[in-house]
C-alpha cells in the first residue's frame, strides 16, 4: 500500500545570505532568511514525507525556537523524517519538488540536488521528480523577494 504527503514552505531572501537546495550552494546575490539553512526544497519535501507518515509537520519536529536546529541544514530534516517513517515500517519511493524563484536559473544544479536527496532518501535519480518555475512577476517571489517549494512524497508500506 502507497500514501502520499504534500509540503509547502516559502522563505524570504536577503543579500549576504546562501542560497542552498538540498545542501548544494547555488551562486546568487541573496539567499533565504531563516532559523536553520532556509533550505524550501528540503522543508517542503520534509512536511511532505511527514504529511505522507501522518506525522505532523516539519515545526513540530523541528521548532524554529528550538537552538539545536539553527543553522541547521535542510537535509538532516529529511533524514530524521525518514527515520521516523521507518519506525512506523514505512519508507519513501518518489518525490516530485517544484521549486518556484524568478531568479537564479536552477535546473543547471538539478543533477547535484538530485545526488544528494538520492542519498539521503536512498532513492534512484529516476525517482526523485525536481521542477523549477517563476512566479511570473507576480507576489513576493515573482519580485525576487523570496523563494518557495511544493513537494510531493509518496511512501510505501511494508
Amino acid at each position: 500500500m502507497n500514501r502520499s504527503g504534500i509540503g509547502y514552505d516559502l522563505h524570504r531572501l536577503a543579500e549576504g545570505r546562501k542560497l542552498i537546495l538540498a545542501g548544494i550552494e547555488i551562486p546568487f546575490e541573496k539567499g533565504p532568511v531563516g532559523h536553520s539553512d532556509g533550505d524550501v526544497l528540503c522543508h517542503a519535501l520534509c512536511d511532505a514525507i511527514l504529511g505522507a507518515g501522518a506525522l505532523g509537520d516539519i515545526g513540530s519536529h523541528f521548532p524554529d525556537n528550538d537552538p539545536k536546529w539553527r543553522g541547521a541544514p535542510g537535509l538532516l530534516f529529511i533524514e530524521q523524517a525518514c527515520k521516523m517513517l521507518a519506525n512506523r515500517k514505512m519508507r519513501v519511493v518518489h518525490v516530485d519538488v517544484i521549486v518556484i524563484c524568478e531568479r537564479p536559473k536552477l535546473n543547471p544544479h538539478f543533477p547535484a540536488i538530485r545526488s544528494a536527496l538520492a542519498k539521503v532518501l536512498g532513492l534512484g535519480a529516476d525517482d526523485i521528480s525536481l521542477k523549477a518555475k517563476t512566479n511570473e512577476g507576480v507576489d513576493a517571489v515573482g519580485r525576487g523577494e523570496a523563494v518557495a517549494a511544493h513537494a510531493i512524497a509518496t511512501v510505501s508500506i511494508h
